[in-house]
């Protein structure tokens, strides 16, 4: 991976405007086409295959009135009057009388309709009327909202406060505040005095808030298409703006450390974005596959919610990748750290092997060359930090666990709700609507239960009815049942109950579950089943499931990041430890969210009139998005410690220099998350609030308590025991090289391929398993190389050219591309053609044969074959056979089972370039040449491919009279000797001519290793 992302890095760099401009095209072309479009967001929550969800689904089939969306105009009259004053009751009749005019309204219950019940409060100030729409909340336009709200003027006029409750009455739209541009400030606080460099600071904010836009423009787009939760905009932009600024923080800080030791701007670019942005790409990735795992709980709003954050996230990689290495270009020398400055100071030290990393003593001073004294680089924070912890880790170990578990203590009393209207800001009408309603008729009248009663096999209608109602109104916690409202075909009648309690509050949940006990008893006793549905009892299954979710997606979490880390680090301790710590900052998280919103600490410093449950989806949210997070702090702090273990085999050493390498880059991380994070507290909505919180105290605990102290300390007690992993598991776990050790190598093949820019294959000191003796040969670009000796080792010798095998040792390049880091780069500019191979069927036409062979080289998008390259095709194989006298030449209906030998051969190996390849490799089997004079095969062969192509062609023995400089015999399975390459130049090519020789036991199986 590491060696991709160079690539791509040094891509970016070196075409800055054309990246540029591409991402500003992409985000006026999302955020302009999700504008433009006018999409909506809905705080409307539902969740298939519950009881409350099917029977508000049956009831929109049978009962399409209360199946929609509905609202309650609520009025309160001044003191000293009644709403049943003349007066009042005209102003309030006007009121609702226009409210039924409006488009979309289907009815509007006043309060002093035969129908409304108890629709007036018992002291007479507060009333309210029931609004029905024709559809649900997403299908009501605003212009509908907008005329409703005008409707109230007659009751303003006369006095009468009016204030509007429902769904349709919740903000939907996506806001930014003054307060969250505040976290954008501390931000861009914490970045320059973490670069010292106005530019510097500005880049991770310039690339975040790019990816913020077209997050939010793609939110918006699809949600003028399907339903979409209002909190998801605003977690997908606190998320992107986070981990964007942190992603290309990282590899920035990579960046102007590596200008200050002297790397070239574009080099440094290419290798920054390799080796941070490896750790940028596996911890984005983590958090991807966590957000995207909500899928599998399997409730709609979720999912959207977590498909949003993952693509905010996605986002913010690609442009870290991309647009950050491209605009490095544009300012190249520009962003290195001032001469003579701490980081440029520090950057030098670690270079020269005698900084803060090393345990080489730092000196007292240096003098530059103009005699200028420079300061000494002293110990940073870091340092003299992990140097405390590490005098007494124990102790370090006791203290964290201990501020860990108090903070935790809390999060036994976690209760989980859906949020409701009581959680709204003080300044909405929805809000107001729902404190008169509490304030007139009861907390339990803002989230009445829907009983709906099958009537199918009633004959007595009313009489059932009224003992249903009779029934519910003997369950504990219920005020109030209306009478049952059967539908036209009396199929289903409804009831309306009316809890105690608040909606979100515990004692409904226990009203919800008694109604649905009586289930059983009614219809024994009456034949006719009932259902409690209602938003309220929506809201209680959500919870109940998302509930049930949390233990088995805790486990799926902390499985895959022990798995993930295993990969990285080589180690079952350091993931063992990481999950560990990862469910000590969850706990934490969860025990501070419920002291401050269940139990009001705090509050008012928050911005908080009011305290309820938590998100019932908050806790799956949290432990998804905080698991990403604290795998990219310990990826990043972790990794320094294991580089150094490997180069030194000291593991207190290695936790040391590890700690100092990557702290001052994670401390500024975290604090620019948290204040990203805290900033969407004090102004955010009831859902957003709490989940900013709880990512804020996550993200603070994680990194300053559990990664950069509780860890540090472990790693210190278990010593050359945190490194350890059993040889059974590492043959099974792939190595995923985040650190850049292939990149390096890679770098340093690539260095001595630039040497060998004129031939197609160069080797040297090679060893292939399964061939005797050490390679070295050089073949120019277009040149012939002749390879022989026994066919097995002419197959290993091709497939290694091929990049379809590894060498076990030494040195090859192939097209200026080298092993292993580009293996499959080579395997698609090389050809590989086996004459021995099985034949196509014999009555398969030559036409036949070329279209299938050259339509599989071609992109799926392209896959069609037109008669033109068939007939260039054929051509170039006539042209082949004419060299041999005698042969007839080929068409396209000609079958493959009359070709002569020679033909078939040439047709074959024309079959094997019909991708056009670079450097075409052949070899004739165990056979030999399809002729008795082997020179004339060459020469077919030759006069087949095109004149810049390399041939390389594997036979049983050197051709008869063809030149050789050289004689030089295969060594003995004794010999150390190296199989030398013997050249001539007959025309029209430069010919090498390579001998090889195959170990009598040598396991020719797939090797993999490295080149050095």
């Amino acid at each position: 991976m590491a060696t991709l992302l160079y690539r791509i890095g040094r891509f970016s760099y070196r075409h800055s405007w054309q990246i540029l401009v591409a991402w500003l095209l992409i985000l006026v072309g999302i955020l302009g086409g999700g504008v433009a479009l006018g999409g909506s967001t809905t705080n409307t929550f539902s969740i298939p295959g519950t009881e409350s969800q099917q029977t508000l689904d049956k009831l929109a089939a049978v009962f399409p009135a209360v199946a929609g969306s509905s609202a309650q105009v609520v009025f309160e009259v001044p003191d000293g009057q009644s709403v049943n004053d003349p007066a009042n009751q005209a102003a309030i009749t006007a009121t609702t009388d226009a409210i039924a005019k409006v488009d979309h309204v289907s009815s509007v219950v006043t309060p002093y309709s035969q129908y409304a019940a108890n629709a007036i409060s018992k002291d007479g100030t507060i009333a309210y009327a029931s609004v029905q729409f024709d559809g649900p909340t997403t299908s009501i336009p605003q212009s509908t909202i907008t005329a409703i709200e005008a409707a109230k003027t007659p009751a303003t006029d006369a006095g009468i406060r009016v204030e509007f409750g429902g769904d349709v009455f919740q903000a939907t739209g996506v806001a930014v505040s003054p307060s969250e541009g505040l976290g954008v400030l501390f931000a861009a606080i914490v970045l320059f005095f973490t670069f010292g460099s106005i530019l510097a600071a500005g880049l991770p904010l310039l690339s975040a808030i790019l990816g913020v836009g077209i997050s939010l423009g793609a939110v918006i787009f699809v949600s003028a298409f399907a339903s979409v939760s209002s909190t998801a905009p605003t977690l997908a932009a606190m998320i992107g703006l986070a981990v964007g600024i942190d992603y290309a923080l990282f590899i920035l800080s990579r960046h102007r450390t590596q200008l200050a030791q002297g790397v070239p701007p574009e080099e440094s670019a290419a290798q920054a974005v390799a080796t941070a942005g490896s750790a940028v790409v596996f911890a984005g990735t983590t958090v991807i596959i966590a957000l995207l795992g909500l899928l599998v709980v399997g409730i709609p709003f979720l999912s959207v919610m977590g498909v949003a954050a993952a693509f905010s996230v996605f986002v913010a990689v690609l442009l870290a990748m991309t647009l950050l290495p491209a605009i490095m270009g544009l300012f190249k020398h520009r962003l290195e750290p001032k001469k003579g400055g701490r980081i440029a100071r520090r950057a030098l030290a670690d270079l020269a092997g005698h900084g803060q990393d090393s345990a080489v003593p730092a000196p007292t001073e240096t003098t530059t060359k103009t005699g200028k004294v420079q300061k000494p680089v002293g110990k940073s924070m870091g340092a003299r930090w992990v140097g405390f912890v590490m005098k007494a880790p124990i102790v370090f170990v006791i203290v964290v666990l201990g501020i860990v578990g108090v903070a935790s203590i809390p999060a036994l009393s976690l209760d989980l709700n859906l949020p409701t209207s009581g959680q709204q800001p003080l300044n909405t009408t929805n809000r107001q609507a729902y404190d008169l309603l509490a304030k007139g008729f009861g907390p339990g009248y803002n989230g009445p239960l829907i009983v709906a009663a099958d009537i199918t096999q009633s004959t007595d209608i009313q009489g059932v009815l009224t003992k249903i109602q009779d029934e519910l109104g003997t369950v504990k916690g219920v005020t109030y049942v209306s009478q049952g409202v059967p539908d036209a075909t009396l199929d289903t009648a409804i009831f309306r109950v009316i809890p105690d309690a608040a909606p979100d509050s515990p004692e409904t949940k226990v009203v919800v579950q008694a109604v649905r006990d009586l289930n059983p008893k009614i219809t024994a006793d009456l034949g006719t089943p009932i259902a409690v549905t209602g938003q309220t009892a929506v809201a209680v299954d959500i919870s109940n499931l998302l509930t049930a979710a949390l233990l088995p997606f805790g486990i799926l979490v902390v499985g895959l990041s022990i798995v993930l880390l295993a990969m990285v680090f080589r180690s079952i301790a350091v993931p063992v430890t990481a999950a560990l710590g990862f469910l000590l900052s969850v706990g934490a998280s969860f025990g501070v969210s419920v002291a401050v919103f269940q139990w009001g600490w705090g509050s008012s410093l928050l911005n908080m009139d009011s305290t309820g449950p938590l998100l019932s989806f908050l806790p799956i949210l949290l432990m998804a998005i905080l698991f990403g997070l604290a795998m990219d702090y310990q990826v990043f702090l972790v990794s320094g410690m294991r580089e150094e273990y490997v180069k030194s085999r000291d593991a207190r050493r290695s936790v040391r220099v590890g700690f100092v390498h990557g702290a001052r880059v994670v401390t500024a991380a975290a604090l620019i998350m948290f204040f990203v994070f805290f900033a969407f507290v004090p102004e955010g909505t009831g859902a957003i609030k709490q989940i900013a919180l709880a990512l804020a105290v996550g993200v603070f605990v994680d990194a300053f308590l559990v990664r950069m102290t509780l860890i540090p300390a472990i790693m210190t007690m278990l010593g050359d025991t945190a490194w350890k992993l059993p040889r059974a598991i590492r043959r099974i776990l792939p190595n995923v090289d985040v650190e850049g050790e292939g990149l390096r190598e890679h770098i340093t093949n690539s260095a001595w391929a630039a040497k060998h820019t004129g031939d197609a294959v160069t080797a040297e000191n090679l060893a292939i398993a399964g061939v005797e003796g050490r390679v070295d040969v050089s073949v120019p670009s277009g040149g012939l190389l002749v390879v022989a000796g026994d066919t097995s080792s002419r197959r290993l010798f091709g497939a290694t050219l091929a990049g379809r095998l590894l060498p076990e040792h030494g040195e090859l390049q192939i097209l200026s591309r080298c092993l292993p880091s580009e293996a499959g780069a080579i395997s698609r500019l090389v050809s590989l053609v086996d004459l021995s191979s099985p034949r196509p069927d014999i009555d398969t036409t030559v036409d036949q044969a070329l279209r299938e062979r050259i339509s599989l080289a071609k992109p799926w998008f392209r896959p069609w074959v037109s008669r033109a390259e068939v007939n260039d095709r054929i051509a170039a194989v006539n042209r082949s056979l004419r060299v041999v006298e005698g042969e007839a030449e080929i068409t396209d209906t000609t079958t493959l089972g009359a070709l002569s030998p020679l033909a078939s051969a040439i047709l074959l190996t024309a079959l094997g370039l019909a991708d056009r390849s670079e450097l075409v490799v052949v070899d004739t089997g165990d056979k030999g040449s399809p002729t008795a004079d082997e020179t004339v095969f060459l020469d077919a062969l030759v006069s087949l491919v095109d004149a810049a192509t390399t041939l390389v062609v594997g036979m049983p023995a050197v051709p008869f009279g063809l030149e050789q400089t050289t004689s030089v015999q295969a060594p003995s399975a004794e010999s150390g000797e190296h199989v030398a390459a013997r050249a001539s130049t007959p025309a029209p090519r430069a010919v090498s001519i390579l001998e090889l020789s195959h170990p009598a036991l040598q396991n020719p199986a797939r090797q993999e290793g490295s080149l050095r």
